[in-house]
This record gives C-alpha cells, structure tokens and sequence, in this order.
C-alpha cells in the first residue's frame, strides 16, 4: 500500500485523523497479510498530499509492526529539499528502528509548488537525484566517505579526520534503492542506474506493460559504469494501483470512481499550470461518465497527434482495481502478466471514508492476496 495522506478539506483537525488513520491503516494492513507500505514525500500540495515528513510516518509504522517492508517512495532528493547525507543517516536509522525493512526510493519533487518552497531551481532536479543515489550507493562502503564531484564536496577540515556516516544500516551497504517514474524515459533511467522504478499506474496494465519493455530494453544494454550501486543492483519493478474494494461491485465502481476523480483533479492542479481545482462534493454529477469522457478525450488527442502518446495513460483512467475480490484478482492477474513484480495499492484516496478503507484492506487481504499466495 501507498499513502499520500490526501485530505478532502486541508483543516488541520481533518490533517491529524487523516495522519493517523494512515497509521491504522498500515498496522491494519500487516495483519491483513499485505507485504509492504510506502509513502510519498510532497510539501505545500494543499489537499492532494499532507505526506511532507514521511520518515517520521514510516517510522511510527516500524516501530507498530514487525514484517511489513518499510518505504519510502519517494524521498525528494535534490539537495534543497534534503542533503544526501540527511538521506542516507535517517534511512540508516529507520533501517534500525525496522530491523532492516526499509526500501529506499528517489524522487525529483518535480512541481512548481514544491519547488518555489524549498529554493529548488528545475535545471538541478535530475542530476542532484543522479548523485544523491551515487552517493549512498558509496557511503558505507568503507569506514570513512570523501566525496568530490561538481555538485557535492564532501572533505574533512584541516587535520581532522575523514567523515564517518553514521548510524550504519542492518542492510548494507544499503537498503534497496528505486527510482519514481513517470515515463518510459524515467524508467530507462533506471535500468542504468540498476535501481528498481517505481511507475504510476494510472494508465493500466497496457500502459504498465510498455513501460516494462522499455525496462527491458534498456536493462538488456545497462552499461556497468551507469550503475549507481556496484554490486547492488535492484530489478525490482513496482508499480500503483488504484484499489477501492466492496462486496458489491458497482457500488465499489461508483465511490472509487468518485475517489479517484478527486486524487486525478488534485494532482492536475498542481502539476499542470493550467491544471482545475480539486473537486468537491461529486457525489453529486455521474463520476464515471465523467472520468470516462475525459479520458476519452486525452486518447483522441493522441490519435489527432496533437498530444503526446503519454497522454493516453490519463489520470481519469478507470480501468484499475474497483470493484469486488474479483475484479481485483483479475486486475492484478494483468499486472502480473504485464511484467510486474510488486503491486502498489493506493488505497488511500481524499474522499473514502475509514471504514471504507479499512474494508478494502480485509477483502484484499482475505481474498485477493491468498489467490496470489
């Protein structure tokens, strides 16, 4: 499961159960037989994600369970939002606290928003989260670290010793590392890097499955010297889905459909200039009719070729995992088949309820994971 701790109303009465329901959740989840939980990191995105300290969150979830993985997908890593060495010392630490259940995964914090906050210039976004995968693929390496490239120095003052980064992880010499994408570029990055990506799903299995090949493709020509982690790498391929379950099918179809219509809307205010305003109370308009003419309409714009063929993949793409048991087992079956190794559940949509959450995770659990089992 993935958590953006996304809130309908951003009070900060509705922030503090959101948080913590987020927690029962993941406790809730491990029970429920669920393998792993991740969060993002995102800062001043007002309604589409509060999740701005996430290794504070993971660690609240560590220490209430005791097998889930732990990750973080992803920790922001151009340097305004944080140091490599911050990066490496908490992941070090939550490594600890979970006795060695963390993943570690990098992201650009690509937004405007988030990056007019934190004095982070678009230009340095790429390169800055390209070092900062190098350098905690090298920093426990030996006993001390010396660092010296064009974006980071890292030397000890005159006479004093060289830098020792500690606590050092229970996995060493560092917790699995992945790479958020959001397009088959993002994803051949990673294959050279040797990191494992981490893809949106928002454009179901066809979309997923393109992106795999491209994986593929790239991974097949992976240069050795491209490889951020000598010796460590991590194939791992992960990818969202959607999830809103109920026993009945087309009642589940028409609350996700709402649900996912405020995450798609929250998400397009803040990553596109032009992007609508989250939605509010749409329970009362035909959500699926909707989502489906507007997904219809990014598809024709790609056929008309006055749009990229990523466009297709819209956010208002309904084919995911809403509906019952089954739905969801077949879903996941086409995930499977398109070359996915790890199936993100983003459950945790603004406008579904607790209980309707904490309902998904037991039919998913009761269900859906033992016919994967």
């Amino acid at each position: 499961m993935i958590f953006e701790a996304q809130v309908e109303y951003g009070t900060p009465d509705v922030e503090h159960a959101t948080i913590h329901n987020c927690i029962e959740q993941a406790i809730y989840a491990e029970e429920m037989g669920f393998d792993g939980i991740w969060a993002v990191e995102h800062h001043a995105l007002v309604e589409y994600s509060h999740m701005s300290a996430p290794e504070i969150f993971l660690t609240a979830v560590a220490a209430q369970t005791s097998r889930l993985r732990i990750g973080h997908a992803a920790v922001c890593m151009p340097f305004g939002y944080n140091h490599p060495v911050r990066v490496a010392e908490r992941a070090a630490m939550l490594d600890i606290v979970s006795d060695g259940r963390v993943n570690l995964g990098a992201a650009r914090g690509g937004t405007v928003q988030e990056m007019s906050l934190c004095g982070v210039r678009p230009e340095d976004t790429k390169p800055q989260v390209e070092e900062a995968l190098r350098f905690i693929g090298h920093c426990w390496r030996g006993d001390t670290i010396v660092w010296d490239s064009e974006l980071l120095r890292i030397h000890p003052p005159p006479g004093r010793p060289p830098h020792t980064v500690v606590p050092r992880p229970v996995q060493m010499p560092h917790p699995p590392l992945f790479l958020a994408c959001t397009n088959p570029e993002t994803v051949r990055t990673a294959a050279r890097y040797g990191v494992g990506p981490m893809v949106l799903g928002f454009g179901g299995p066809e979309a997923i499955g393109r992106m795999r090949a491209a994986f593929d493709d790239e991974r097949a020509q992976r240069d050795p010297g491209a490889v951020v982690s000598p010796g460590h790498i991590n194939d791992e391929f992960v990818a969202l889905c959607p999830t809103f379950l109920m026993d009945d099918r087309e009642e589940a179809r028409r609350v996700g459909g709402r649900a996912l219509r405020f995450f798609a809307e929250a998400i397009s205010h803040w990553s596109a200039p032009d992007g609508v305003a989250p939605a509010r109370h749409t329970d009362r308009v035909d959500n699926l009719t909707y989502m489906h003419d507007l997904h219809q309409q990014a598809k024709d714009a790609v056929a008309r070729g006055e749009a990229p063929p990523t466009a297709a993949s819209s956010m208002y793409n309904l084919d995911h995992a809403l509906g019952d048991a089954e739905t969801a087992i077949a879903y996941v079956e086409r995930l499977r088949a398109a070359g996915v190794d790890n199936c993100m559940c983003l459950i945790q949509m603004g406008t579904l309820t607790q209980e309707q959450q904490l309902t998904t995770i037991r039919i998913f659990g009761e269900q859906v994971i033992p016919h994967f089992r």
